[in-house]
């Protein structure tokens, strides 16, 4: 084995300077999920059926986008890598435009409020997926070792959780006090802009790219191939379909459920709190936990505990909060543990995808992940949306009907509970054990010191002597 091929170790400060990273991911992506429907419903004046309609095509279209951001980022070759630039030189537009979606102009009629939603969202969404799916990508790049993979997920969550908190401390108290709302959101946007950019450039000064690769470049054909063969992505694509579709769900209509359900939106902080304080808890303890039992053990004990916590959100009575906010808490907990164990597992695919037939396209499979995530995004939301709306949500209402709490419940806890469950339906099928993993990895070294070339005939070649051939696809 060359010195190339040696295990590389990851320090503190690359899981910092890459979790990081995600934190102003999440000074957009959360923003907007958290608070773009009660800002568009709310400030904007766009009905909830309206917004629920353009959540479903600009953020399925935004999956379109990451799949040619994952292409493009495959193809790039920078002294810098192939990920990290577009960290550096994406977070400015990126950025912007977070501060345009949420800057709707008051005169405007309300078809050009729309427009300008649709049209502002959509140029939002192609920026995301140019500094997403590199900065997603560039787990598998910096790493093939299974425990430092699941420590960087793990940086990831803690930093998440960090800035999840700063958003809904920041603005749950403006969407109660602030006297001219639309003004308020636009200036802290704007600051958020600042801060997301001066992160951006430490997670890019901070991390690098290590991973050997060939420098052959393959056709869209292969890349096609590989994918298509790539079973254990294809599973976790369609679980990570139902997951993502049910907490996005539930993340778009948390602040409705603290406002209308709760009656007081100062209390979607506290629930934010509890979540986030659930997530941390997962990050101290899927790492270890995953070492032992497994990542695949880790998903299905989590979805059990999620389902568990969408039935509570969705019969607390009101007259208990504390009830609903700790369930709350306990579906942070069951997706931060899922969602950890689910970065570490899509970097994996990618060596899966190498070993199977030689095409290793870090871009492209997180790409697809990333469309399956955005397509829930988009589905979530929208159910979301729709739900209230059936039931007849008000915003200019002084208080909301039985009808309309009872679909803000049914949106908040018990469709996301279903659709995790279904989630973890899917995931039992998921074929890539540690053990097999470990020895593909070996396996792949083992190719790069006897200098095999990789390509489309990889996949034929005899592998008697692999003891993962369990996890071939069929």
């Amino acid at each position: 084995m060359t010195g190339s091929d040696q295990p590389q170790r990851l320090r503190i400060a690359q899981y910092a300077g890459y979790g990081v990273g995600d934190a102003a991911n999440n000074l957009t992506f959360s923003m907007a999920s958290a608070f773009l429907l009660i800002y568009y419903t709310n400030v904007a004046g766009i009905p909830a059926a309206e917004a629920g309609t353009l959540f479903l095509v600009v953020r399925v279209l935004g999956g379109f986008t990451d799949l040619a951001a994952g292409r493009i980022a495959d193809e790039t070759t920078t002294r810098w890598g192939k990920f990290r630039p577009y960290l550096l030189f994406g977070s400015v537009p990126l950025l912007a435009l977070l501060v345009v979606v949420f800057s709707i102009p008051h005169g405007l009629s309300p078809a050009w409020k729309l427009v300008w939603a649709y049209v502002s969202y959509a140029l939002f969404q192609a920026a995301y997926s140019t500094v997403n799916i590199p900065y997603g990508s560039l787990a598998a790049a910096m790493t093939q070792q299974p425990t430092d993979r699941a420590r960087l997920s793990t940086a990831r969550m803690i930093f998440t959780a960090a800035a999840i908190l700063v958003i809904a401390a920041v603005i749950a108290p403006e969407l109660s006090h602030a006297a001219d709302l639309q003004h308020s959101l636009t200036v802290t946007v704007a600051i958020f802009a600042v801060v997301g950019v001066a992160i951006y450039v430490w997670c890019f000064a901070a991390t690098r790219e290590t991973v050997q690769r060939d420098a052959k470049r393959f056709s869209i054909r292969a890349t096609l191939r590989m994918l298509r063969h790539n079973r254990p992505l294809v599973i976790l694509c369609s679980s990570s379909l139902a997951l993502y579709t049910g907490v996005f769900g539930a993340q778009t209509v948390g602040i409705y459920y603290a406002k209308d359900v709760l009656g007081d939106t100062s209390l979607f902080v506290v629930i934010t709190v509890a979540q986030t304080a659930g997530m941390i808890l997962a990050a101290l303890v899927v790492p270890r936990a995953a070492g032992i039992v497994g990542k695949k053990a880790i998903y299905l004990t989590a979805g059990a505990l999620c389902v568990s916590a969408g039935a509570g959100i969705a019969l607390s009575p009101a007259r208990l909060p504390a009830l609903g906010i700790a369930c709350f808490g306990l579906l942070g907990l069951g997706t931060g543990a899922i969602i950890i164990v689910l970065y570490a597992m899509v970097a994996d695919t990618v060596d899966y995808g190498e070993w199977n037939s030689g095409v290793r396209a870090e871009g492209l499979n997180y790409a697809i992940f990333s469309f399956t995530s955005k397509v829930g995004l988009g589905v979530g939301g929208a159910i979301a949306a729709y739900t209230i709306s059936f039931g007849g949500y008000a915003a200019s209402a002084p208080a909301q009907t039985h009808t309309a709490l009872q679909s803000i419940r049914l949106a908040a806890g018990g469709l996301p509970g279903v659709l995790v469950l279904a989630a973890a339906a899917v995931m039992v099928a998921y074929p890539l054990t540690e053990r097999a993993f470990r020895a593909l990895v070996a396996d792949i070294a083992q190719r790069r010191a006897a200098a095999q070339p990789p390509g489309d005939g990889a996949a034929s070649e005899p592998r008697a002597a692999v003891p993962v051939q369990r996890t071939q696809p069929l």
